[in-house]
């Protein structure tokens, strides 16, 4: 009896093991700021993986993109949670919010600069495929990926859920290497139409391999179910339209990297 429970022991082993989620903090550092993000991978997969950033909200790094860092995870990718801000800084305050994204929007070689930062710490990560890269952002990071991808950044996809579509460089969008994907809310009123339209306009005049999901009904932060706590007008949580724009991420990443990520 004894030798038959070693036996099933033996023979669980590899399922007991499998999906096993590694939460590591990564301090580094852009100029004189001292920056710390998340990474996140699965540690019973044993073969380098294509690697994703995440992009904060302008709330900062809180628990949000930690979790969508860890949901990629355990779809096979090696997940960075990036800092645009500085080692935990973080807020619940709408005012203190647009102080800080502010700080970072209004300087886009720093935003780049921290941008890029983020992504060496992943590239360099050796579960991280680095050839194989993307980036992901939400409300103000969707605003960063789609920077970074402009600034010529080594990207193979950028997705942008209801993030900001203007530039200051439209020009530069002839650097973006990659594919990308936007999924923006037919009723954001901070992405309208005409931001859309003119977003498109730019990567079409760039020959970009692009697409736009427009989400009817969803208003801006549609992921983030935390999203309706701030009672902020126009910033609603929509389960749809969070469900349907992930699962569009899902797909678009498969096309681009495969879906043989797990042994």
């Amino acid at each position: 009896m004894i030798r038959w429970l070693n036996v099933l022991f033996f023979l669980l082993l590899p399922a007991l093991s499998y999906g096993e989620i590694v939460k590591t903090p990564i301090q580094y550092r852009q100029g004189n700021t001292d920056l710390e993000g998340l990474l996140v991978y699965d540690n019973s997969i044993q073969t380098p993986r294509p690697g994703v950033l995440v992009f904060p909200e302008w709330w900062g790094l809180n628990d949000f993109p930690k979790q969508q860092a860890e949901n990629l995870a355990r779809m096979g990718y090696v997940a960075f949670a990036a800092d645009m801000y500085g080692a935990n800084v973080t807020t619940d305050s709408a005012e203190e919010a647009t102080k800080l994204s502010g700080a970072v929007k209004g300087d886009l070689d720093l935003l780049r600069a921290r941008a890029q930062a983020a992504l060496d710490v992943l590239a360099k990560d050796p579960h991280v495929d680095r050839s194989h890269l993307a980036a992901i952002g939400y409300c103000f990071g969707g605003t960063v990926a789609l920077e970074l991808a402009r600034s010529g950044a080594d990207l193979a996809a950028v997705v942008s859920f209801h993030g900001g579509l203007s530039t200051d460089r439209p020009g530069d969008a002839k650097n973006i290497k990659g594919k990308v994907l936007v999924c923006t809310g037919g009723e954001d009123a901070f992405v309208p139409p005409a931001q859309v339209a003119a977003f498109e306009d730019e990567m079409k005049a760039a020959h970009v391999d692009y697409q736009v999901i427009v989400y009817g009904g969803a208003h801006h932060a549609f992921t983030n179910p935390a999203a309706d706590s701030h009672h902020i007008p126009n910033i609603a949580y929509n389960a749809d339209a969070a469900r349907r724009s992930w699962a569009a991420m899902g797909t678009f990443f498969d096309e681009i990297f495969g879906s043989g990520r797990r042994p």
